[in-house]
C-alpha cells in the first residue's frame, strides 16, 4: 500500500491547454489568442502582467476547464467563457489545486504554481450579481514563469516530478 505522502506527490494525469487569454491593459477587455510566449520572471508576453516588475507570484493565472460549468451554475448563467473569467490559461485534465507549489511543463515553458487565484469584483460585471461568490473556490491558481517558452491552445500540460529539474 502506498503512503498518503507518496499519493500527494505523484501525478499521473496530463492535461491540455484549452484556451490562452490575455489582458492587454487594465479595464480593457480580455481576448483569446492561439498562443503567447511565456517570459521567465514576467508572465505572458501579450498580457499586462508581463510589464510589471519581475518576480511576482502572480505572473500567469490558470483555471480548470472542468470548473467553468460549475461557475456558470453557481452564478445562475447559462455558460461562462474563458474571456469572462480573465484567467490566462484554461487547463483541462489536471487538478490545479493539487499541484500548488509544483512545477508544470506547458508547451515549451515551465511554470511554478504559487497559490490560489482569488476572484475580484470584476466578476460581478462579467457574470452578473453573485459572480464573485460563484468564483470563490473555483478561481484557479496563480503561477510564476521559470522557463521561457511558447504556450499554445492544445499544448500538453505535464506535472513535473519533484525530483526532476526543469
Amino acid at each position: 500500500m502506498r503512503s498518503t505522502r507518496d499519493l500527494v506527490t505523484t501525478h499521473h494525469a496530463t492535461g491540455e491547454v484549452r484556451a490562452v487569454v490575455v489582458r492587454p491593459d487594465r479595464r480593457v477587455p480580455a481576448r483569446t489568442v492561439a498562443s503567447s510566449r511565456a517570459l521567465a520572471g514576467r508572465g505572458l508576453a501579450d498580457d499586462r502582467h508581463a510589464r510589471r516588475a519581475p518576480g511576482s507570484s502572480r505572473q500567469v493565472t490558470l483555471v480548470q476547464a472542468e470548473h467553468l460549468p460549475v461557475i456558470a451554475s453557481l452564478a445562475g448563467v447559462e455558460s461562462v467563457t474563458p474571456v469572462d473569467l480573465r484567467r490566462n490559461l484554461v487547463v483541462a485534465g489536471v487538478n490545479l489545486s493539487a499541484v500548488r507549489g509544483r512545477r508544470l511543463r506547458i508547451g515549451d515553458a515551465v511554470l511554478e504554481v504559487t497559490g490560489p487565484c482569488h476572484p475580484c469584483s470584476r466578476m460581478e460585471e462579467a457574470l452578473g450579481p453573485g459572480g464573485f461568490q460563484a468564483m470563490r473556490g473555483h478561481g484557479g491558481m496563480t503561477a510564476r514563469v521559470l522557463t521561457d517558452g511558447e504556450i499554445a491552445v492544445g499544448a500538453v500540460v505535464h506535472v513535473v516530478p519533484p525530483d526532476e529539474s526543469s
